[in-house]
């Protein structure tokens, strides 16, 4: 039995190289990606080990000395650890609820426009703020939101009402933080969601007509069914990221008067890491991170996979 065995593996591992001999022109294209993600995502990792260290320059990854959880200790402690927390996830929940939603919303009405040049251009308008940058779209807000000069404020004068300083107040932080965000990812965020339209049948559709079913009807009972199993994978994927809050957004929009509502896990990393060389630690908040987003990320997926059968894996 176990000669069999070892025979079968063998048939088998001779049939697969077999296979990549005759599509060596693929692996070949493929290779590069591949060299991408080993070098950039996987040897990186070996550096992770200093989250477990007491890391030295002087004396470099190998010879740093052992200190195995302080650091993780020391960020579970801190005083400011619940606040940082809170804020992490506030920020990342209620763009969640905002944007998810929006971008599939915004792909079923985009999707029902007849006028394809019309379409296309709307298309083309909500995609370009996409490739601007996040500092560029920071600088942007923080010129139309001013109290002295800002574009907003003059409107709301011009209307009879009295400046507002959005900057300079913490319950605004959040809105001018999401709000940015879902004008820049609206329309990237619905390309995924207009593709899967793109494969729902129309003699469905054309058979609902038939039968005197209005557009609302044909979105609820058709369109949506149809792409649902695409929205249900990216919610699992993007609740992955719910502790994931981009730096570089709260940084540039961080002041000294809405500190108490921004200051998240990436903000307090990179101040630490870059700014004080507590690499170790630094290293140890992100790890932490990042086991926290996975745990997240498998508890959302099985529940997925239990109550519609739609999972990532």
């Amino acid at each position: 039995m176990e000669i069999t065995s070892h025979g079968k593996w063998l048939q088998k591992i001779t049939t697969a190289l077999r296979k990549a001999a005759r599509m060596w022109q693929v692996y070949v294209l493929l290779l590069p990606a591949l060299l991408y993600v080993i070098i950039f995502n996987y040897v990186p990792m070996y550096g992770v080990q200093i989250a477990f260290k007491d890391y030295r320059v002087s004396k470099g990854i190998i010879g740093s000395e052992w200190v195995g959880l302080k650091h993780f200790i020391r960020f579970l402690t801190y005083p400011e650890f619940k606040t940082i927390m809170l804020n992490t996830m506030r920020i990342s929940l209620k763009s969640l609820i905002w944007s998810f939603p929006l971008s599939v919303i915004f792909a079923l009405l985009l999707n029902e426009l007849d006028n394809l040049k019309f379409k296309k251009f709307v298309q083309m308008i909500t995609y370009m703020p996409h490739f601007i940058s996040t500092i560029t779209v920071c600088g942007m807000v923080l010129l139309f939101f001013n109290r002295q000069y800002g574009v907003v404020n003059a409107i709301i004068t011009g209307l009879g009402g009295e400046r507002i300083d959005f900057l300079g107040k913490a319950d605004y932080f959040d809105a001018l933080y999401i709000g940015s965000g879902i004008w820049q990812g609206l329309g990237w965020g619905a390309i995924i969601y207009l593709s899967a339209l793109a494969g729902v049948s129309s003699e469905m559709i054309e058979a609902a007509k038939i039968d005197g079913a209005s557009r609302i009807q044909i979105i609820w009972y058709i369109n949506i069914p149809t792409i649902l199993p695409t929205i249900i994978t990216m919610l699992i994927l993007r609740c992955g990221h719910v502790l994931g809050v981009g730096f570089e957004k709260v940084y540039a929009l961080q002041n000294p008067l809405n500190m108490e509502v921004s200051n998240v896990i990436s903000v307090y990393t990179y101040q630490l890491g870059i700014g004080g060389g507590q690499f170790s630690y630094a290293s140890a908040i992100g790890l932490f991170n990042t086991v926290i987003n996975v745990t997240l990320l498998t508890i959302v997926n099985r529940i997925s996979k239990k109550v519609s059968d739609i999972s990532i894996v």
